[in-house]
């Protein structure tokens, strides 16, 4: 397994981001039961505000594998390409996010999406409240969410 390293997008990641995001939100939203809400990157990245956040990629022997978008206390995207899963690369991009950022952090994870919850769980965070209402960028959907803090 090669090296990870964090460093801020570049426009010219943009094909790598949809590659990874397109392909792992549809795990997410199968997990959550929400299948059919899935809208690709290039829709959700505008009605979500992708760049309104930092935005850091992460490499694996020289090529983009996973991302993260983030603000000092929020932890608001998060995706690794399916083939690169459980390499480390989502603790490490939220390593990374701890190092950048305030307490507490947060973050919502869809209900259902067990892999994620663990992962976050994993880097200290817990759930404090759950949250139900329309799916961010896709309102059509409603979603329970799980939503997560880490204090130190």
């Amino acid at each position: 397994m090669g090296s990870i390293t964090i460093r801020a997008y570049m426009p010219t990641d943009w094909d790598r981001l949809e590659a990874i995001h397109d392909t792992a939100r549809k795990m997410e939203l199968r997990f959550a039961g929400v299948d059919d809400a899935f809208i690709p990157l290039k829709e959700a990245a505008v009605l979500e505000g992708l760049f309104d956040y930092s935005l850091r990629v992460a490499l694996m022997d020289g090529e983009v594998v996973g991302f993260v978008a983030y603000t000092e206390d929020e932890l608001a995207w998060l995706y690794t390409h399916p083939a690169h899963m459980r390499k480390g690369i989502g603790k490490a991009l939220i390593s990374y996010v701890l190092e950048h950022s305030k307490r507490p952090l947060r973050i919502e994870v869809l209900q259902g999406n067990a892999p994620a919850i663990a992962l976050y769980e994993s880097m200290g965070f817990h759930t404090v409240k759950l949250l139900s209402g329309a799916m961010s960028g896709n309102e059509c959907f409603q979603v329970t969410a799980h939503c997560m803090e880490r204090q130190e």
